[in-house]
């Protein structure tokens, strides 16, 4: 069996440290670097979602907005058959009123 000296010992011992110290630096180096792409990923992916949610967003308020201009069209033009009947009963009433009071109009 070979003996190895004091030296022989420490310089086996430096260079294990050495790879050791190496392998850990290779492994936390690829480590971050495939978190780092696994962020970029997560990022990326919640952007182009909440694009797609605005994107939805907005399409339904425009919906929604022509409905509510559409349904206050139809109430305004309501509001005015209304407002034209009430001045037709208007003028019919006031003439009951003067035929029969005997008011005539000058």
């Amino acid at each position: 069996m070979l003996e190895m000296t004091e030296p022989q010992t420490w310089t086996l011992i430096g260079v294990f440290a050495a790879g050791m110290l190496g392998t850990i630096t290779l492994i936390s180096s690829m480590f971050a670097r495939m978190m780092q792409n696994g962020f970029d990923g997560v990022r990326k992916e919640i952007h182009s979602e909440f694009a797609s949610v605005r994107t939805e967003f907005r399409s339904e308020f425009a919906g929604v907005r022509t409905e509510f201009r559409s349904e206050f069209a139809n109430v305004r033009t309501e509001v005015k058959a209304v407002h034209a009947r009430i001045d037709h009963l208007d003028r019919d009433v006031n003439a009951i009123y003067r035929h029969l009071f005997g008011i005539e109009r000058t």
